[in-house]
């Protein structure tokens, strides 16, 4: 008996082992073109430019990102696409959290029929709204402005409304009957309760929000016109286009728009990670 358990365990042991090198191998050849991307920042031109090419630099040359950020308004692009992304997560994690909430723990006829509907919008390709959209923001004056970027993340997503939702759905009505007994409303149950309790499935909302508005670049291209309001995508595409491409300085430019992404993973993966887990493993 003792055999058995001993060879099952080593078993078990060997196929942890054997998945965690399958995984180890995968995430490196992820990174890859990432790493490139970082070592190329750090060439000279002359070193990308031969042949055959190197993935070390032989030569680092931090200076390219200084030639970056001065060769075009960086901080303003910078700027503006911060405060497009602030606008654009507050509005997600509000409008997303208090419609789940809804769906979740209200009860009001057709509830799952308009569920069904809300979710059927996932299977709508964006670039079939994309012109109708234009043409509704054309038609209101909002076309030159942030508004088309920012006002849609006030009106919920499918996916971030079914996250949520798996949530609430996981929390104990009872905690929700008790507050009424003491006097509470679905506003105050939704603000004080509930919001408190579904922090990780917020930080993720948060987190997709956030890396969504970062990188949009379709977004500002369609509907900002003025050169000032640029964002950081639109930059390096105009940096690109403004010369010879200097691939060290665009390499440069495209490491220090991704650099805020991968931080904010770093810094709330813990929250991410444990809010997809959850999500996966509610009931409802």
């Amino acid at each position: 008996m003792q055999m058995y358990q001993r060879s099952q365990s080593s078993q078990e042991r060997s196929k942890k082992i054997l998945s965690y090198l399958v995984m180890s191998l995968i995430g490196i050849i992820l990174l890859i073109p990432l790493l490139w991307m970082v070592f190329t920042s750090l060439k000279p031109m002359e070193e990308i430019v031969r042949y055959p090419p190197t993935f070390f630099p032989e030569e680092i040359n931090i200076a390219n990102y200084w030639e970056t950020i001065n060769a075009f308004p960086f901080w303003q692009y910078a700027k503006n696409t911060l405060f497009i992304t602030i606008l654009v997560v507050f509005g997600n994690v509000l409008s997303n959290s208090f419609i789940a909430y809804g769906f979740a723990k209200l009860a009001f006829p057709a509830k799952n029929l308009m569920f069904a509907l809300v979710l059927s919008t996932m299977m709508i390709p964006g670039f079939v709204t994309m012109i109708p959209q234009y043409v509704l923001f054309s038609k209101i004056g909002w076309v030159g402005t942030y508004l088309p970027l920012i006002v849609p993340s006030f009106f919920g997503s499918a996916f971030n409304i079914f996250l949520m939702r798996q949530f609430y759905l996981s929390v104990n009505n009872e905690l929700i009957e008790a507050a009424k007994m003491d006097g509470a409303n679905h506003l105050y149950i939704w603000s004080r309760l509930m919001i408190p309790l579904t922090k990780p499935a917020l930080i993720t909302i948060a987190i997709n929000a956030f890396n969504g508005a970062w990188n949009d670049f379709l977004g500002p291209l369609l509907y900002i016109q003025n050169q000032e309001q640029y964002t950081l995508q639109i930059g390096l595409q105009v940096f690109q286009n403004q010369s010879t491409t200097q691939w060290n300085y665009l390499m440069a430019g495209a490491t220090l728009v991704l650099l805020p992404t991968i931080l904010l993973f770093f810094i709330a993966q813990r929250y991410f990670i444990e809010g997809m887990d959850l999500t996966g493993g509610s009931k409802g």
